[in-house]
């Protein structure tokens, strides 16, 4: 059976409704859910298509708790459970772990979104990691590796529609990465003299190295994918640097960019590959 094509107009309801037996009964996480955001446009597509736990992310309480409202003015019934998620702290990364450690339900699908917003000067954390790194990798990076037992607890062998054949579903890891990485410097991280928009291509390339590394490493245990999700995702320094803007910020509608609203953004996380039997991959592009 041949996957349905998307488009970049397609929607993250689209993609959804396509796969809407993928989703049912699934238990997904996302960080970064923010209303109006990607991620909180992810999080509403998979919650009208019947997954059975949708746990939104976010350092701020008030924030996460107006997606969920808005989550459940659309789909009453969805059951959205708000998670404290500060990926710039890595003890606060530590304490969302152990959270969700305790969790009763295994995650299928964690999907990656969250970034810190482009500043103009040099930023430390708390623990004195550079803010974009920390936030969009290091952090990550933590989570993924507390949480992987409740990842891999979702790993399932059912028998297949098909007579004489099984179905075996493999957890997946989703990283929302950028175009913007091949505009990168190409020099390495040095942590001593970052700056933008190195701070965030250095960070989302260390995504991409990431999913790699963690679909090696798992053995087929894990997919992980790293994606692009279409020219609104980048902040304004990096789709400058990437050719997505010109010099005076507007959007680049030549040489084949195609540029996506928020929603059509979300569709990428939904892309048709990300399968139980797929193997791992790399998608430079929405």
């Amino acid at each position: 059976m041949s996957s349905p094509t998307f488009s970049s107009s397609s929607t993250a309801d689209d993609v959804a409704s396509a796969f809407s037996n993928e989703i049912a009964g699934k238990n997904v996480l996302i960080t970064g859910t923010s209303k109006n955001g990607i991620g909180f446009e992810t999080a509403l597509a998979i919650a009208k298509h019947g997954a059975n736990l949708v746990i939104i992310t976010g350092y701020n309480d008030q924030r996460l708790k107006e997606s969920e409202h808005a989550i459940k003015a659309q789909v009453p019934k969805a059951n959205i459970r708000r998670l404290i998620l500060d990926l710039a702290s890595l003890s606060a990364v530590r304490t969302a772990a152990d959270e969700v450690n305790s969790f009763p339900e295994a995650i299928h699908v964690l999907i990656h979104n969250a970034a810190a917003a482009i500043s103009s000067s040099f930023k430390l954390t708390i623990d004195n990691l550079e803010t974009q790194m920390a936030t969009a990798h290091i952090g990550p990076f933590l989570f993924t590796k507390l949480i992987l037992p409740k990842i891999l607890a979702s790993a399932s062998t059912s028998p297949s529609p098909s007579p004489g054949y099984t179905y075996t579903y493999t957890p997946r890891v989703v990283f929302v990465s950028s175009m913007a990485i091949l505009s990168g410097s190409g020099s390495g991280v040095n942590f001593e003299t970052i700056g933008k928009p190195d701070e965030a291509t250095q960070a989302k390339s260390a995504n991409v190295m990431t999913a790699l590394e963690l679909c090696k490493r798992s053995r087929g245990r894990v997919n992980a994918y790293s994606l692009h999700p279409g020219g609104q995702r980048s902040p304004r320094e990096l789709a400058q640097a990437s050719g997505l803007m010109d010099a005076d910020g507007k959007p680049n509608t030549t040489g084949g960019v195609e540029w996506k609203t928020l929603a059509q953004g979300a569709a990428t996380g939904f892309d048709p590959t990300l399968n139980g039997s797929s193997s791992s991959s790399n998608y430079p592009h929405g």
